[in-house]
């Protein structure tokens, strides 16, 4: 469950950038020898790269905040495998400068058999791209994303408003699990407390 999920995530560091050390653990809370990760420059990318090609800016610059976010959430409530997020202004921008200084992260996620680990790579501007860490490891040119996550911060500045777009783009993932590391993901480049997990 959630409470699970935070507990095992406090205790594990991760840092790939540069090829830097990351330290896993096991579901013993165990941890298990260091490795060193390459990076990947060339993820592809399936989302929509820009807000404009998911809602017509031009439209919403005279709306209100209220009005925006509900458009947003309404407009990807019915769809399959996509998800929505609002955020105010100045979360979306500290999550995007805090990825771009920290670009890799390693997520678990949880099953009722075990767990497996999701390795998460930034992309400047705006995206993230979710992979199997196993995957990444064994090649990274040919690590196939499960999931992409956007932050667009078109409407940061006018709004105070960030939209965050989720994907869900393989079927190795289940959609309530791509879910969730969305708002996790969110919340580890976002909360203080949760991102010195990621700084480590």
């Amino acid at each position: 469950d959630g409470n699970h999920f935070r507990h095992l995530r406090s205790i594990k560091t991760a840092n790939l950038y540069g090829g830097a050390e990351f330290t896993a653990f096991n579901s013993n809370h165990s941890f298990t020898p260091k490795f060193h990760v390459p990076i990947r420059t060339n993820f592809s990318f399936a989302g929509p790269r820009k807000l404009d090609d998911i809602i017509k800016l031009d439209l919403v610059k005279d709306k209100s905040i209220a009005e925006i976010s509900d458009m947003w959430m309404t407009y990807h409530e019915g769809k399959e495998k996509v998800h929505g997020l609002v955020l105010n202004g100045s979360k979306g921008k500290s999550v995007l400068s805090r990825a771009a200084q920290c670009p890799f992260f390693v997520h678990p996620v949880f099953r009722e058999e075990g767990h497996f680990m999701i390795v998460s790579q930034f992309q400047t501007p705006n995206h993230f791209l979710l992979a199997f860490l196993e995957d990444y490891q064994m090649d990274p040119a040919r690590a196939q994303p499960l999931l992409t996550i956007s932050v667009f911060d078109d409407l940061v500045d006018s709004k105070d408003l960030a939209l965050v777009r989720c994907d869900i783009i393989n079927r190795g993932i289940e959609e309530d699990e791509g879910y969730k590391l969305c708002k996790y993901l969110i919340d580890d480049y976002s909360e203080n407390e949760e991102f010195e997990s990621v700084h480590t």
